[in-house]
């Protein structure tokens, strides 16, 4: 009986390894599933809420600009007619009027059950998720984001962490969870199929410190950037619905059952602000990082590579959109613009650059 060389027990171990973590990340992808239907089923039975009911009755229909329908209710003796109050859906003066709606489960009380179990099955998902990327950099034993598969797998493991993290600060982001989820599945369905890269070990250039350090506040950064893009697109769909019913017109049934319980445009126009400014000076220090990863690789700070280029691209972007922000002609759906143009950039640096063009950073593959 002859044993087994320890190199080729060690192979073995990290096979055995790799194929936990990829076990690990199908079962997270099944986990984020139920969490998905479960978020269905808390707008679902939002939209059947009487909050949801009520703010359809408050839509002027058919009357003058700040009319307001009348609305019939029973009473005791009979039935008797209220009119509605005028309703304010723009802020004026620096004051927001428009208060922030239920959330997804609309005041329903199934649909709010819903939406806890939701969350729980996404802190499932979430720890399932987190375990096979560790996984992953035990089978390689490095950090695990060395090629475009690990890179996907850790990014959506980051952004349900920065969702879970905000609700955990008591922030009112839960109407985020269908939106989060659905993206992080589609991420890590084309990590699986797409991308997927067995484990192997970096080449030389890439062993140093300076993984560690570069490429996990990209990773960070993209996440949150992620969060605050999502809040930007849907701040435009809110503010679009609001400027409508200011205007007097009457948005569609699923446009008023839906936007009705998102937060206040002005409320997700700030929230998207705050976290791109917050995570702005993190970037920064990330395309400084670089360069000097870059110093220590190649012996140059900086060479116009396309990952480089676009790291770059990326920083102007969200540099002008928060110079828009303190510029008042370009405050509002023109600085939103320019979040998603920014937001636009960062993906094409993610996804477009390691697959469509060959620089020094497609070392890695995908």
């Amino acid at each position: 009986m002859t044993l087994a060389a320890p190199t080729e027990l060690a192979t073995a171990a990290n096979e055995h390894l790799a194929n936990i973590s990829n076990t690990l990340i199908y079962s997270a992808m099944a986990v984020y599933t139920l969490a998905f239907f479960a978020y269905i089923a808390e707008w679902l039975f939002g939209s059947r809420s009487k909050v949801a009911r009520t703010a359809a009755a408050l839509t002027t229909t058919g009357k003058a600009k700040g009319a307001a329908p009348a609305v019939t209710v029973k009473t005791a003796g009979g039935t008797a007619v209220l009119e509605r109050p005028k309703v304010v859906v723009r802020s004026s003066a620096g004051s927001r009027d428009v208060p922030d709606g239920p959330g997804a489960h609309g005041g329903d009380e199934q649909g709010d059950l819903y939406g806890r179990i939701a969350i729980s099955l996404t802190v499932l998902a979430f720890l399932v998720h987190l375990v096979g990327v560790i996984a992953r950099a035990a089978s390689v034993q490095r950090a695990p984001w060395g090629n475009m598969y690990e890179f996907n797998i850790t990014f959506s493991t980051v952004a349900v962490g920065v969702y879970l993290t905000l609700l955990a600060l008591r922030k009112n982001v839960r109407w985020l969870g269908l939106f989060l989820v659905t993206t992080v599945l589609l991420d890590l369905g084309i990590a699986v199929t797409v991308l997927y890269t067995a484990s192997d070990q970096l080449v030389p250039a890439l062993h140093s410190y300076w993984l560690y350090i570069h490429v996990s506040t990209a990773i960070l950064c993209g996440a949150v950037f992620y969060v605050g893009a999502a809040g930007t697109l849907l701040y435009l769909f809110k503010d679009s619905y609001e400027t409508k019913l200011e205007n007097g017109g009457t948005p569609g049934r699923f446009a008023t059952s839906f936007l009705e319980r998102l937060p206040a445009s002005s409320s997700l126009d700030k929230f998207a602000y705050r976290l791109n400014a917050a995570v702005f000076p993190l970037w920064t220090f990330t395309i400084i990082a670089g360069a000097i990863w870059a110093e220590s690789a190649w012996g140059r700070y900086w060479g116009w590579d396309p990952k480089e280029t676009w790291a770059f691209i990326t920083w102007v972007a969200y540099a002008c959109y928060l110079h828009a922000r303190a510029t008042a002609g370009w405050k509002g759906r023109k600085a939103a613009y320019l979040a998603l143009i920014a937001f636009g950039c960062w993906l094409f640096n993610y996804y477009g650059v390691n697959i469509f063009v060959t620089g020094k950073h497609s070392y890695a593959g995908v």
